[in-house]
């Protein structure tokens, strides 16, 4: 009787051994982490879009006749130039002679009008007189206006095709932008159809001025989207009176398109699946078990991160020992 009491009390204590080793077992598998509520609040909707700086304006120089000689080029390359600046001039041949034509045409107008009016001849005589005036007068108007060439725009010069005395073919003689302003074309998602507006500011980002940037308004809107890239154009205008900017340089062309509430969670909570775009985190449940979301990530804001789905506001998130969570892994949150 004696052995058989020894030996239920040492069964008694090997049980409780090995019951307390089995809670300490359970107690090491959970998982020690810190959490942070996600949070409802504002996000502002700022996108950027690379394009490429182009003039506000520009035209090709070119005579209304062809086949004729240039008599001068008045501008240089790099050249500024006025609308309505006289730049080109072409053969005066058939204009002089024309003009000659003219005089002779007005002295007989001038001699006929004395005898008209004294009654030498009629009236119809003195008609046809001021009618042929009338047309030659004419001729002489298109031609000047033909062999002289005006800046139709305010620019610069940025190419010269001919030399004084060449023969005018087909390639034009000057080429002129509008450097100020300048404008950007940027191509923007339909989604945002509804935030542009003509007058919105714009700031424009270029590379090779780092920490600058250009202001910018939007000028036009263009009605139709474009059906296989699904987005719409933008034409911002952006002043340049130093002529700090040119034309080919490209910029990052930010617009503030509003905001909306997001779901704001630290950076520091999401991670990347290896070998794929995938974005999840660990929302810890009520019970203390972590259930692996995949979340749609979208702006950041400072060490924060806007959740677009996965994960709701007053959620609990991990923060820390992320490397030893897995779906449905018991954890215990540390205190802040």
């Amino acid at each position: 009787m004696k052995n058989l009491t020894v030996m239920l009390i040492a069964a008694a204590a090997l049980a409780g051994c090995t019951g307390k080793k089995t809670a300490d077992v359970q107690q090491e598998t959970r998982v020690l982490t810190k959490t942070e509520t996600a949070v409802s609040a504002p996000v502002q909707l700022a996108e950027e879009f690379t394009s490429e700086i182009e003039p506000y304006k520009q035209n090709d120089i070119t005579p209304a006749a062809s086949g004729v000689h240039i008599d001068r080029i008045l501008v240089e390359v790099g050249d500024p130039v006025r609308q309505g600046q006289l730049i080109v001039t072409l053969d005066p041949t058939q204009y002089t002679q024309q003009l000659v034509q003219l005089k002779t045409v007005e002295d007989d107008y001038n001699r006929l009008l004395p005898v008209y009016e004294a009654g030498g001849i009629s009236a119809q005589q003195i008609e046809q007189a001021k009618a042929q005036l009338d047309v030659q007068r004419e001729v002489v108007a298109n031609l000047k206006k033909n062999i002289e060439v005006h800046s139709p725009i305010t620019g610069v010069v940025t190419a010269r095709n001919y030399e004084s005395g060449d023969l005018f073919a087909a390639q034009p003689i000057l080429h002129i932008m509008q450097i100020d302003p300048l404008k950007v074309v940027a191509n923007i998602s339909e989604q945002y159809f509804r935030n542009v507006k003509v007058g919105m500011p714009v700031d424009l980002k270029v590379d090779i001025f780092p920490g600058e940037t250009f202001p910018g308004t939007v000028s036009l809107i263009y009605p139709a989207l474009d059906p296989a890239t699904r987005t719409f154009k933008v034409e911002v205008k952006v002043p340049n009176a130093k002529r700090t900017l040119r034309p080919g340089m490209f910029a990052r062309t930010g617009f503030n398109m509003g905001e909306k509430e997001g779901v704001m969670v630290p950076d520091v909570a999401v991670q990347k699946q290896v070998g794929t775009a995938e974005r999840f985190l660990y929302v810890i449940k009520g019970d203390s078990v972590a259930e692996r979301r995949r979340v749609e990530v979208g702006r950041q804001v400072g060490d924060r991160v806007d959740i677009l789905s996965g994960v709701a506001p007053g959620e609990r998130v991990a923060v820390t020992a992320l490397s030893k969570l897995f779906d449905g892994a018991k954890v215990e949150v540390k205190q802040n």
